[in-house]
Order: structure tokens, then C-alpha cells, then sequence
């Protein structure tokens, strides 16, 4: 475990060099936040809706927040599966699915709180309706930050398969685009899950897409409640364990079977 935490906190010092980058994340982030919510009230002023405006803002806020976890990938491993710089890799003396799994994560987290923190700060000074809202409850708090942490693995692991596929197609922008469209669309970052019909978000958030940032927001906005609360913790966690093990058998195989391209 030392090796790997080595490796997350080598990720985590990079990840922190590119300060620029950060604070052009984060406008950007900010400006497109202050976009939907516009679109958001102009549609709840022409046609109120069951969920309160308030909900809806901290959803966007939220999503926008942590839009990095989404969306970002190892470029790294990308370009070495291409160049067959990986064999390098190979020669470690770890797990490979492991040590780019560490990889991921401190990417994903890293760029997550380095945008996160800021624009939650700036969001809560908003007014209400433009605003980010208080926790349903202190407890709501909690369960949104250990799902939003279950939502991070799951996310880490559909990273790995994207990889996983990439070792076998050597262009991985098929595979990306497709994942990040779904992952667009039923996590609820191009349209907040809550505002789908009842029947579609049903069977949307059985999907691993909806744990990633729509089961963390509805435990911070006290949407999930009671009993509901521990099956959608349960379901991160199976889905945590399924993707991993998917991922790992998928590695497995590829690495058997594995060419390795350049010179």
C-alpha cells in the first residue's frame, strides 16, 4: 500500500503545479454555473416546478464544482499505450491496474478541491435563487461526502475500462467521447436528473452513471431520506465492486495478450 500511496501523492504533487489552468477552470466553471441557473430561473419564473428553485441552484452549483472528477483522463498512460512506452510500466514491481487506478484518483481529486473549495465558497456568498443552499441536515452533509467519495471510485474505475479498451484499440477517442456522453447525460451535468420524468429517473439511477454526482447532491439536498439513503450507499458500493473487478479482469486479459507498439 505504501507504493501506491507514493504514487497518488507524486500524481497529487503535479496535479497542484498548473495554478493557471486551475484559475481558467474555475472562471469557466463559474460562468457557465451563472449560465444555467439564469436558464433555470427564467424557465421556474414562466412555469413553477414541484422541486424548489433552491434545489435546482445547488445542483448546478455542485455539479459544476466537481465537473473536473468527470472529466478528465491520464493523458500519460493514453500516450504510452500508443507509443508502447507501458512496457516500461510493466517492469514495476506492482499491480498496473493498481498503480493507475492510484494515478486517477489523485487526478480526479486533486483537480476536484482545487476547483471545488473555491467556487462552493463563492456560490454560498450568492443570493438565494442564485445560491448555493445549507445541507438538509448535518448528517445529510456526511452522507453526501462518503457517497460523493463512492462516486469518485466508480468513476476511477470506468477510467480504467476506458483504458482497458484502448490497449486493444490504440485510438481511444471512440471510446472517450462515448463515455463522456453518457456520463454528460445520466449523471445530470446537461440536465439535473431530478427535472426527468419520474419513470426515467428510476431506471437512470440504477445506472453507475447517476453515483458519480446525482446520489451525492440528493443526499446533500435531503432528496434521499430514511431507508432510501443506505440502498443508494449500497448501490455505489456494488457498483464500486463490480467495475473494479470488470476492470481488473479486463487488464488481466489484455496484458496476456499484449503488443506493444513502437520502437
Amino acid at each position: 500500500m505504501r507504493a501506491y500511496f507514493s504514487v497518488f501523492r507524486l500524481r497529487h504533487r503535479l496535479e497542484t503545479q498548473y495554478r493557471g489552468a486551475v484559475m481558467g477552470g474555475i472562471a469557466c466553471q463559474i460562468f457557465f454555473g451563472l449560465i444555467l441557473i439564469s436558464v433555470y430561473r427564467a424557465l421556474y419564473f414562466g412555469s413553477p416546478q414541484d422541486m424548489p428553485l433552491s434545489h435546482i441552484t445547488t445542483y448546478v452549483w455542485l455539479q459544476q464544482a466537481f465537473f473536473r472528477m468527470l472529466l478528465s483522463s491520464d493523458e500519460d498512460l493514453m500516450e504510452k499505450i500508443r507509443t508502447g512506452g507501458i512496457a516500461c510500466d510493466l517492469c514495476r514491481p506492482m499491480n498496473l491496474y493498481g498503480f493507475y487506478y492510484a494515478r486517477i484518483m489523485a487526478q480526479k481529486l486533486t483537480g476536484s478541491l482545487l476547483r471545488g473549495a473555491p467556487m462552493i465558497l463563492f456560490a454560498a456568498c450568492l443570493p438565494k435563487g442564485w445560491g448555493l443552499s445549507l445541507p438538509f441536515s448535518p448528517s445529510s452533509l456526511v452522507l453526501s461526502a462518503a457517497a460523493l467519495f463512492l462516486g469518485l471510485l466508480c468513476v476511477c474505475a470506468m477510467e480504467n475500462i476506458t483504458m482497458g479498451f484502448t490497449m486493444r484499440l490504440l485510438d481511444r477517442r471512440g471510446v472517450q467521447a462515448m463515455l463522456n456522453m453518457l456520463m454528460m447525460i445520466l449523471s445530470g451535468s446537461v440536465l439535473p436528473l431530478t427535472l426527468y420524468p419520474d419513470s426515467a429517473q428510476k431506471a437512470i439511477s440504477l445506472l453507475p452513471y447517476a453515483q458519480l454526482l446525482d446520489a451525492p447532491i440528493r443526499l446533500y439536498t435531503g432528496d434521499y431520506i430514511g431507508q432510501r439513503v443506505y440502498r443508494v450507499l449500497l448501490l455505489q458500493g456494488a457498483w464500486v465492486l463490480v467495475l473494479i473487478l470488470a476492470g481488473c479482469l479486463l487488464w488481466r486479459k489484455n496484458l496476456r495478450r499484449l503488443v506493444i507498439q513502437g520502437g
